[in-house]
């Protein structure tokens, strides 16, 4: 049987705090600049991540 490799599991874990942190602090700097809407409608994903880079899009008011 094969040990566990300790050392890759908590590189991953570390990678994924990293990105979620990043994921964060984006999503507040959007926030603050006004591209999203601030009660947190865009999903767990995000649907920043699926936009063309370097296209921004303006929000359509609720009517």
């Amino acid at each position: 049987m094969a040990t566990p490799n300790y050392g890759f599991e908590k590189r991953q874990k570390e990678l994924a705090k990293k990105r979620k942190k990043e994921d964060k602090l984006k999503a507040k700097s959007d926030r603050k600049s006004g591209l999203l809407p601030e009660d947190g409608s865009e999903g767990e994903e995000g649907e920043a991540d699926n936009a063309t880079p370097g296209v921004t899009e303006t929000p359509t008011p609720a009517a």
